[in-house]
């Protein structure tokens, strides 16, 4: 493997240190036949990942993909060396978990929490998801910063926090609000699927497409007319994302039925 060409291929200019962690945990777990992990990653950059390793000839069973719970959007890499199989990695996982508690009168949000953290000097890749109720905050992190932040973080913005390390089994996982859109379009083409997600024109969603905004499956693509499939994600820089949740059959008019959440 020529990790320099495969990273000049496979990676942009920003990711392309990240990328470079991710080969050299592979490479790490592989020759010393030890469990090695990477730190957080975007869905962009885990999807970058896992496009990368595969060019490099690993395997989906060489690693196993984790951010704390089920529906964790930052994740990390976990690779496995040929001892352990996934199911029995758990212990293996650098992760802890942290509440940050505070007074519910201050209603902090998930940026007031997050610019507390980059105030402490903790990169964003250290922290996976901020979960955030009324009155404080769970956190997955990994390990080599848990116990810096219990001893350290106790203000954001001007609430006093008390940071205290729970188990996995008791995360304040809040329930993910969506909104459900149906509509008929003429074809399942990206450009005409935004439409109807992002609420634009087709051809303002076209323009948006064709100017690199947009990601399919965290992939980006600058085809409008990229067919689209029931389970497919959508993302827009600036306007959030959405799923197509069903695509139904043609209507007598030639209409195609869909619904996005």
């Amino acid at each position: 493997m020529d990790k320099s060409k495969l990273l000049d291929k496979a990676a942009s200019p920003e990711d392309r240190l990240t990328l470079a962690h991710v080969l050299d945990k592979w490479e790490q777990a592989r020759s010393r036949n030890i469990p090695a992990a990477t730190d957080f990653l975007t869905p962009v950059q885990r999807t970058a990942a896992e496009d990368i390793l595969r060019q490099a000839g690993a395997s989906p069973a060489d690693y196993l993909a984790f951010g704390g719970y089920d529906s964790a959007e930052r994740q990390i890499l976990l690779f496995l060396p040929d001892w352990l199989e996934p199911e029995d990695a758990g212990d293996q996982l650098p992760l802890r978990y942290l509440r940050a508690s505070y007074r519910p009168e201050y209603s902090l949000t998930h940026r007031d929490l997050l610019g507390s953290l980059m105030g402490l000097g903790i990169v964003r890749e250290k922290v996976g998801d901020i979960l955030v109720t009324p009155d404080g905050a769970d956190l997955v992190v990994l390990d080599s910063v848990a116990e810096f932040l219990m001893q350290s973080w106790d203000t954001a913005g001007r609430a006093r926090l008390t940071v205290t390390e729970i188990g996995p089994e008791v995360l304040h996982i809040p329930k993910l609000q969506v909104q459900e859109i149906r509509d008929t379009v003429a074809t399942v083409r990206l450009d005409a699927v935004a439409s109807t997600g992002f609420r634009l024109s087709r051809g303002k969603a076209a323009a948006l497409i064709e100017s690199g905004k947009v990601q399919v499956n965290w992939r980006e693509c600058v085809k409008p007319d990229k067919p689209l499939s029931a389970g497919d994600t959508v993302t827009a820089r600036g306007l959030g994302k959405f799923r197509l949740k069903e695509v139904g059959a043609p209507t007598k008019k030639g209409r195609i039925p869909i619904v996005v959440e």
